[in-house]
């Protein structure tokens, strides 16, 4: 049997399926390799092991595809009934917080026969693009440890790139799902907007901005859980149109010719048009060039809608609006008033902007946004997929997010800087992939994005799927002995 940490969800279901192993195996190796790797990586940040083995124990035979497959669960949003729950918050972390019930997503988990087996790290409120809360301390790329994994979901990415677990649950507010995915060498797919419910404790966030998902080790992982997770509950506001087939379908399905636009281009916060790091421009060139000789008809994009200076003060508005809103719901769970003690610096700052920030401020912002979605959206009336780099260096150093004292806004402008790929299709609601397509210098995982129309995640992970097989992905786990 090959190294289990080798292998991605739908393998070692195959091991159980066919019983060459057995879930409590499965689930007794990944908790060695936790104890055994993350303490370096710091990447676990609640250990659920005896739940996870009582589960595991107690599992017979059943048409549950993912029997016995160990998982992670990121520290916020989803739920798991009697855990510690922090969402990156040092206040929760220490007033001992437990979430009172599985969130919709965590019971399809269990479902499916996924075996929880601990909580990732996140960065507060899953803010910034890294993982470094003060909360918990940072999570250190396994590629490269000096480096970010990338964020929000660093600690999914880490642990899934570092062989912890085949596969850890994700979420994605401007990025968070596809930029970890980026700096860690995996796959990460943001799926459209309403294809996965936030329920029971939301109906949307942010207005629409986040989603629910996963990073994975391979495209057939990313098509899998999709099904499973993909579909309206009772009480949902809105849901995305269903596929035609199973997502798990496209993945070798035949391709047909597509249109394929490309860029390398963004606008900084300073509102100059720049050229992404030469890592990433020889990224996505190569992977055009694959693409041409996949048969596709490839050529340079430029969206004028993207380059819209107030872009950035827009989207802030709307974040930071919902940043005041989460932490004013935090005060009755700890029953007192917050101050900039309980918080991070720049989470304090978004705090008090979004406060700032009227209603009707708050609905001209979405306004304009809305409307900016609609002139992007109306390119791929005219191109089936645009590639572009997921992020526009490789992974930063660790502490390259910190803001200068004075200075707390500082973190989240250096953002914007390295996201301005990723956030404009949580705006649109489409659906967008990061794929591990290159390794720059330092041993740095540097991913491109595919950006499909809106309900398209079929025509993503049919192409994806291609890619892989045309040029098989290169992980973490399987580079050193």
């Amino acid at each position: 049997m090959r190294e289990l940490s080798s292998l991605d969800a739908t393998a070692q279901a195959e091991l159980v399926r066919t019983g060459a192993a057995t879930p409590l195996e499965l689930v007794d190796a990944a908790i060695a390799r936790i104890e055994r790797h993350d303490p370096e990586l710091h990447a676990v940040i609640v250990r659920l092991f005896e739940q996870a083995r009582e589960t595991a124990r107690g599992m017979r035979a059943a048409d549950a595809p993912f029997r016995g497959v160990p998982i992670l669960v990121k520290d916020l949003l989803a739920t798991v009934a009697g855990a510690p729950y922090a969402g990156g918050l040092r206040l929760l972390k220490d007033a001992g917080y437990r979430a009172r019930h599985d969130s919709y997503l965590v019971a399809r988990l269990r479902k499916a026969g996924f075996v929880i087996v601990g909580k990732s790290n996140c960065s507060e409120l899953g803010i910034v693009p890294t993982t470094e809360p003060v909360a918990w301390g940072p999570t250190r790329n396994p590629w490269n440890a000096g480096h970010s994994t990338g964020g929000s979901s660093g600690g999914s990415a880490a642990a899934v790139a570092a062989g912890l677990v085949p596969v850890a649950h994700a979420n994605d507010g401007g990025g968070s799902i596809r930029i970890p995915a980026s700096c860690c060498g995996l796959v990460g797919l943001k799926p459209s907007r309403g294809r996965t419910s936030l329920g029971p404790d939301a109906g949307d966030v942010m207005g629409g901005l986040v989603n629910e998902g996963v990073v994975a080790r391979s495209v057939r992982d990313t098509a899998a859980l999709l099904d499973l997770l993909a579909g309206a509950e009772a009480g949902d506001p809105y849901t995305a149109p269903p596929p035609a087939r199973p997502f798990a379908a496209e993945v070798g399905a035949p391709v047909e010719r597509l249109r394929v636009g490309f860029a390398t281009r963004y606008v900084t916060p300073a509102g100059q048009l720049a050229e992404i790091h030469p890592e990433c421009h020889a990224a996505v060139t190569a992977t055009a060039r694959l693409l041409a000789d996949l048969g596709h008809v490839v050529e340079e994009v430029e969206l004028p809608a993207l380059h819209r200076p107030e872009y950035v003060a827009r989207f802030l508005a709307v974040w930071s609006a919902g940043v005041a809103a989460d932490l004013d719901a935090l005060e009755p769970l700890v029953r007192r008033k917050l101050t900039a003690d309980d918080v991070e610096p720049l989470t304090w700052a978004l705090y008090q902007m979004g406060r700032a920030v009227t209603a009707p401020a708050y609905l001209a912002a979405w306004r304009w946004l809305q409307a900016t979605a609609r002139a992007l959206a109306a390119a791929w009336t005219t191109m089936d997929v645009w590639l572009t780099p997921t992020i526009t260096q490789p992974p930063p150093p660790l502490g390259f997010y910190a803001s200068a004292p004075g200075n707390p806004l500082e973190g989240i402008f250096k953002a914007a800087g390295i996201v301005p790929f990723t956030a404009p299709f949580n705006v649109t609601g489409q659906p967008a992939i990061s794929l591990p397509v290159h390794v720059a210098a330092g041993n740095l995982p540097v991913g491109v994005q595919l950006v499909g129309a809106y309900a398209r995640e079929d025509l993503l992970l049919r192409l994806a799927a291609q890619l892989e097989a045309a040029r098989p992905f290169t992980h973490a786990a399987t580079r050193s002995p």
